[in-house]
């Protein structure tokens, strides 16, 4: 074979190796990028290493002592004032915001005035019942007559009673548009303002958030492959996520006994959507950490060595 004949069979070798070698690149270079993203993460997001040689670690939540109390309305209706500050200070039943209640207060006068009516009515009926007595004993009157006279009364007090009912209702709707608060604590959000519409019922975003913010709390989600190895009675501790020496030793409260949905997600590709956790309670004083509520907290428990199916 001629020197020259080898020159094609050489070029089509090579480029068939080219092509190969582009492809292999191309499909790894996203999980690469994967690798580099888990890996170096920003430092915000990052955990710390923990106190313990053996733990279970979690991600938690801060949430004031009280719990966050997301705070509703009764009845849907325009909010005619709000009379609390972000990060005011206020007791148990101090009012929070205000609906218009012009259109009940409205009804008031004429319902007053039906009860004094019906009042009216019923000492009418038991001055002609003494009348009828009277008569009744002379033999004027007759028994029916003298009945009626009694029946009349019995009438007229239940049309009071409903008069003096409707009179009250109207008093509680009224005070049901006057929302107050259900526990001493701090206002921890506001997001309603006057001339808002404000729904009843369950909200994505409440109305208001409340809470005791003297004593915190922090909901660590532990992951279900974990919830075995966690004890209750072993220490635990939270580092302020990019600050290790932030920390502080937490106290055991409670543990849900129900594995839920992980609700947060981190937005890592790797991450499992699935996943579900075991929320543990801690508490701990606000002297001891200078956090915020809602603020995430790398929490670190205390457990024996996982197992060989762990």
């Amino acid at each position: 074979m001629k020197p020259g004949q080898w020159l094609l069979p050489v070029l089509a070798v090579a480029g068939v190796v080219v092509a190969v070698l582009a492809v292999v690149r191309d499909e790894t270079l996203p999980l690469r990028a994967a690798t580099r993203a888990a890996t170096t993460s920003s430092p915000g997001s990052r955990m710390d290493a923990g106190p313990f040689a053996s733990e279970v670690t979690g991600t938690g939540v801060v949430e004031a002592g009280s719990g966050n109390v997301a705070v509703g309305s009764p009845v849907p209706g325009i909010v005619a004032a709000v009379t609390v500050h972000w990060g005011e200070r206020v007791a148990k039943g101090t009012v929070l915001f205000q609906l218009d209640d012009r259109d009940l207060r409205a009804q008031m006068p004429s319902a007053t005035a039906r009860a004094q009516e019906a009042g009216v009515r019923l000492e009418r009926s038991r001055y002609e019942l003494q009348l009828a007595d009277k008569l009744h004993d002379r033999h004027v009157l007759s028994d029916e007559q003298y009945r009626t006279r009694r029946f009349d009364i019995q009438a007229d007090e239940a049309a009071l009673a409903t008069a003096r009912a409707e009179v009250e209702r109207i008093r509680l709707e009224i005070e049901r548009r006057t929302v107050r608060s259900p526990v001493n604590g701090r206002v921890l959000q506001i997001n309603v303002h006057p001339g808002e519409f404000a729904d009843s019922g369950a909200q994505a975003t409440p109305l208001m958030v409340v809470g005791d913010d003297e004593h915190l709390r922090v909901r660590v989600d532990i992951d279900e492959n974990d919830a075995v190895r966690v004890d209750p009675a072993a220490p635990a501790v939270a580092l302020v996520r990019g600050r290790p020496d932030l920390r502080t030793d937490l106290h055991f409260e409670s543990i849900e006994p129900y594995v839920a949905p992980k609700a947060s997600l981190t937005g890592s590709p790797t991450e499992r959507v699935d996943t579900r956790v075991l929320q543990a309670i801690y508490s701990f004083q606000r002297a001891e950490l200078p956090v915020y509520v809602g603020q995430h907290l790398d929490v670190f428990i205390k457990a024996p060595p996982a197992g060989p199916a762990d």
